[in-house]
């Protein structure tokens, strides 16, 4: 018997263990319990290394060791050791926070993991001589599998019987089809075209060839992220990096230069570097993107990855297929036409007949050839000796009796030459929107899919596709959304444009026939065209890859000449009314097959992104002041002004809890922009005013000699009051529900002040200091108008405009200070 190594049991760590006995069984028999039994105890199965999802531990452990959580730990020790305990006022909000993320992911997790497994696909294994379903991690090493139309070769195999045209464009980017037959090798991950065939699998789980891709491709893809998150990602590594220094930097200034005691110099260092930390904002944008994909799994709509729901939300261009998408997944054959040459015409009471035999002949794995053989049943029987079944790629089939061969296909691939010969036969009827199929004697058998004599048309076949009946109000949202609708099929152009049209797509009457193009002309005609007809799966591919050089794509699908393109697309979109492969290889599924719910998706995503990109504004003006205040403090030798306790006051009623209720908040404006120049444009206004204003009240608290108690109290109004401008202005337009959050956060405000002052260090000012603070606060409001009416101004302009506006502002600056005046 042959040997084979298998992982270890410790989930596929690569170590060697005892070799597994290999097994030869029959295709009609399969493995019987007992080797399947024993091929679970050594783990020779088909479970494979699944990253997609977290385990519980894994989101407990993710969300309480983290940097930052870390860098508390070590500033509540350190206010602990010198007894300053009412600034560690920021410790519940920091284990809240963490709390609240824990609970909602796993809550998420549960929800979407009942999906997956409803979701999760099945094959057929044959065991004892039996068929039976399983899910595919189920199969173990040496299972007979029968594998058809549709599937992803789940695991890399041999075929044992039968015949497969396979497409392994996933694995190797080459898109053509390969004829596999008994022998042949199948790699994993590929998926089956057309045919049926019993294969035994060879190397199962980590073994086969897409575990071991799909490991490096995720080692290579670690950095692929969102828009969204990538900013947030690269904002919090550059806090994390500045912090330490900064800190360390703040204590010896105030320790050493300033000579506060390591009480004051500590509790100073450690407001500066709470202030800098985002410390709710990842963990917001965490507990958002997981309510998002828990409350579209109640819709039973399954995401693959996060990162779809912002992707859905910023698409501008959605790519559909006729059959399936636009039209439901089913057919209808209509009518029969007898062909006008005298060859049909003799033959005309046998045609339906021949059709019968041959549709008996066919496998159904597909819903065309499903129809036709409910429709045409008036069976003669005729001996069959070979079946060319259908190729995506050459739009036919044939079929060879003992007395001829015919084929079946695509008027334009079967014709070939002859196509404008007997174009006027049907040519009415594919502008009605009938799928029309030619069925015609071929004089020779074939082996191979290529037609190298005429094909003589027999008749053509006539089938409805009918039109899902919410397509019309699905396409009409899209249409008031701005989203350019790309119709990429493989049925004729006339027809596509026909349904298209009923459909309420714009522009359908915009169509051209793929086939009559070359390939330097794709790049222009993705442009003009809105219907793309005679559509092969590789070109369907290269289109999608000419949209996303300029816009954001989502590819819809249910097949699987549908599955490169989805492969390339920014987001993919599979109906579960279609095959395993494309649910696979999607990254949204929709289990109901529902298209309506397309709206839903990209609502949801623009809901996410706004209110995430709203609630990043209030953290990010917390940030960009308290970094500004450091590098003022130690620039000029002065103690920050501030406390930890002052500092979580300032955070909880105008940062915390408005980002936390807005961003339960309806928000289904388009998205505009990049996110954290969006986020930035909102942010820096209110961050430049605080440190404007709290840097001329601690200069003025020096010259008048007025108390750190004071300056502190001060800073902290002031501060509080340009955070309600702040949030006052990324509130607007106000409504009722934005107006009780600013009205409760202002009531939260006012009660702390009056009844927990000790707890959060308020204390009484002098009326100097008040004075004061009334004069800054009405400065703070003009400065805080002036510069976001400037900043605006500056983010409408166009990126090489913003250039010069920026260098026009620097010359400026440099004259007002350097220029010698003019006499």
């Amino acid at each position: 018997m042959e040997k084979f190594r298998k992982r270890s049991k410790n989930e596929f760590d690569q170590k060697e263990k005892n070799p597994v006995t290999r097994y030869a069984p029959d295709y009609h028999e399969g493995l019987s319990e007992k080797i399947v039994a024993e091929r679970i105890q050594d783990h020779a199965t088909n479970q494979t290394i699944d990253t997609s999802f977290k385990s519980n531990k894994e989101i407990v452990f993710q969300n309480t060791f983290t940097y930052f959580n870390l860098i508390f730990m070590v500033l509540a020790i350190l206010l602990c050791l010198v007894g300053s305990y009412k600034n560690l006022t920021f410790l519940p909000v920091i284990l809240a926070n963490t709390g609240i993320a824990i609970y909602q992911e796993i809550r998420s997790k549960k929800i979407l993991d009942n999906l997956t497994v409803l979701s999760a696909a099945k094959v057929t294994v044959i065991r004892e001589g039996k068929e039976k379903k399983v899910d595919i991690e189920s199969l173990v090493l040496d299972d007979v599998v029968l594998l058809e139309t549709g599937q992803q070769i789940p695991a890399d195999a041999t075929v044992l019987e039968g015949k497969l045209q396979v497409n392994e464009g996933l694995l190797t980017g080459e898109a053509d089809e390969i004829t596999k037959e008994i022998g042949d090798s199948l790699m994993s991950g590929s998926f089956i075209i057309s045919g049926k065939a019993y294969v035994q699998l060879e190397r199962v789980g980590y073994d086969s060839y897409i575990s071991q891709l799909t490991v490096k491709a995720k080692k290579m893809g670690e950095g692929e992220q969102s828009e969204m998150i990538a900013s947030l990602n690269k904002l919090i590594k550059w806090i994390g990096i500045i912090i330490i220094p900064l800190g360390l930097t703040l204590f010896g200034q105030s320790y050493f230069v300033n000579e506060d005691t390591i009480k004051e110099s500590i509790v100073a260092m450690e407001a500066a570097l709470i202030g800098m930390i985002p410390e709710g904002l990842y963990l917001l944008t965490t507990i958002a993107l997981a309510m998002s994909a828990s409350r579209l799994a109640k819709e039973r709509v399954l995401l693959h990855n996060m990162k779809s729901i912002e992707t859905l939300a910023r698409v501008n261009v959605l790519c559909v297929d006729k059959t399936g998408t636009i039209t439901e997944n089913r057919m209808t054959v209509q009518k029969l036409l007898v062909a006008k040459n005298e060859t049909a015409q003799k033959n005309s009471e046998r045609i339906k007949g021949l059709i019968s035999d041959y549709a008996k002949a066919m496998a159904s794995d597909n819903v065309t050839m499903e129809a036709i053989q409910d429709y045409f049943t008036d069976y003669t029987d005729q001996e069959v000796r070979t079946v060319q079944p259908f190729s995506s790629v050459q739009k036919f089939s044939s079929v060879s009796f003992s007395e001829g061969t015919y084929v079946l296909g695509a008027p334009e691939m079967v014709l070939q030459d002859q196509f404008s010969k007997y174009q006027e036969e049907f040519s009415h009827y594919t502008e009605q929107g009938y799928r029309v199929l030619v069925f015609g004697a071929y004089p020779q058998e074939l082996t191979e899919m290529v037609l190298e004599a005429e094909v003589t048309p027999l008749g053509y076949i006539l089938i409805t596709n009918p039109i899902r009946k919410e397509a019309p109000a699905t396409f009409a949202y899209f249409k008031e959304q701005g989203v350019a609708i790309k119709v990429i099929s493989g049925d004729n152009p006339q027809t596509v444009s026909s349904v298209a049209k009923q459909a309420g797509i714009a522009n359908a009457e915009k169509y051209i026939d793929v086939s009559q193009l070359a390939e330097e002309e794709y790049g222009k005609a993705v442009e003009e065209y809105t219907v793309f007809g005679r559509v092969k799966p590789e070109q369907k591919m290269r289109f999608v890859q000419l949209l996303k050089e300029k816009n954001t794509v989502a590819m819809t699908g249910d097949g699987v000449n549908d599955i490169l393109a989805m492969k390339e697309a920014d987001c993919s979109i599979a109906m579960t009314s279609g095959n395993e492969a494309t649910i696979q290889a999607a990254q949204v599924a929709l289990l109901d097959s529902d298209f309506s719910k397309m709206p839903e998706i990209v609502a949801e995503g623009r809901r996410v992104v706004n209110n995430i990109e709203r609630s990043a504004s209030l953290f990010l003006v917390k940030n960009i002041f308290s970094f500004l205040l450091s590098v003022f403090s130690i620039l000029f030798a002065l103690t920050y002004p501030l406390e930890p306790s002052q500092i979580t006051l300032i955070s909880l009623f105008t940062i915390g809890v408005p980002s936390f209720l807005l961003a339960l908040e309806e928000n289904k404006n388009r998205i505009e922009g990049k996110f954290m120049f969006n986020v930035m444009e909102k942010a820096i206004p209110g961050g430049l005013t605080d440190m404007m204003v709290v840097g001329a009240l601690v200069v003025s608290g020096v010259s008048l000699q007025l108390n750190k108690t004071d300056v502190s109290t001060a800073s902290t109004m002031l501060l509080t009051a340009v955070g309600f401008l702040v949030l006052y202005k990324i509130c607007q337009p106000l409504n009722r529900f934005r107006g009780r959050i600013i009205l409760f956060c202002a009531g939260g405000i006012v009660f702390s002040v009056i009844f927990l002052h000790k707890l959060f260090s308020i204390s009484a000012i002098s009326a100097v200091s008040i004075l004061l603070l009334i004069i800054l606060f009405f400065a703070a409001e003009s400065i805080f108008r002036q510069l976001s009416q400037l900043i605006e101004k500056y983010s409408r302009l166009k990126n090489d405009q913003r250039k010069r506006t920026l260098i026009e502002w620097l010359k400026d600056l440099f004259r007002f200070k350097f220029d010698e005046p003019k006499e």
